[in-house]
C-alpha cells in the first residue's frame, strides 16, 4: 500500500481516503471533483492591510526628508530631520521581513473556501472543507494520483 498523502486528519492512501476517522475505499468511487467559494473580502482586505503597512514607512520616511529639505531652518536641524527619516526608512527592514512573511502566508492559504468532493456508493459526499489552498492543493493532487494508480476491479 502507497501512501500519497498524510496529517493530522487526512490520510490518502492507495486503497482509500481516511478523512476525520472515517474510510472511503477508492474502489468505491465513481467521480472526484472539487468546489470553490467566491473570494472571500475578509482576507483581501487583510492583504491590502498588509501592504499599506509595509508601504507607509517609507512613504512617512519620504516625506521627512522632503520637508526636511524644504524648511528654511538651520543646518543641523536640517541633517537632524532627514537623518531621523532615514533611519525610519531603514528600521521598516526587520519588519518588513514579518510583513512579508504573513503576506505569503495569506498568498499560501488562498482566499477561498475549498471542498473535496467524491461520488462514493452513488451519492455525492463532501470529504473535505478548507481555507488552507496549499494544503487542499496536496490532498487533492495526492488523491488523483492515488485513483489513477488504483488497479482495476475485477468483476465478480
Amino acid at each position: 500500500m502507497t501512501t500519497y498523502y498524510d496529517d493530522r486528519s487526512v490520510r490518502v492512501t492507495s486503497a482509500a481516503i481516511r478523512v476525520g476517522g472515517r474510510a472511503y475505499p477508492l474502489a468505491e468511487f465513481t467521480e472526484v471533483w472539487h468546489r470553490r467559494s467566491a473570494r472571500s473580502w475578509r482576507v483581501l482586505g487583510r492583504r491590502g492591510a498588509l501592504g499599506v503597512a509595509l508601504v507607509s514607512p517609507v512613504v512617512f520616511a519620504l516625506l521627512g526628508i522632503v520637508v526636511g529639505l524644504s524648511l528654511d531652518t538651520s543646518l543641523t536641524v536640517t541633517i537632524a530631520i532627514v537623518g531621523g527619516s532615514v533611519l525610519v526608512g531603514l528600521a521598516v527592514g526587520p519588519l518588513a521581513d514579518l510583513l512579508f512573511e504573513h503576506l505569503d502566508r495569506s498568498y499560501a492559504r488562498g482566499s477561498r473556501t475549498l471542498e473535496l468532493w467524491v461520488r462514493w456508493q452513488g451519492r455525492p459526499v463532501r470529504l473535505l472543507t478548507t481555507d488552507d489552498a496549499l494544503r487542499f492543493g496536496q490532498i487533492y493532487r495526492a488523491l488523483q494520483r492515488a485513483v489513477e494508480q488504483r488497479q482495476p476491479v475485477a468483476p465478480r
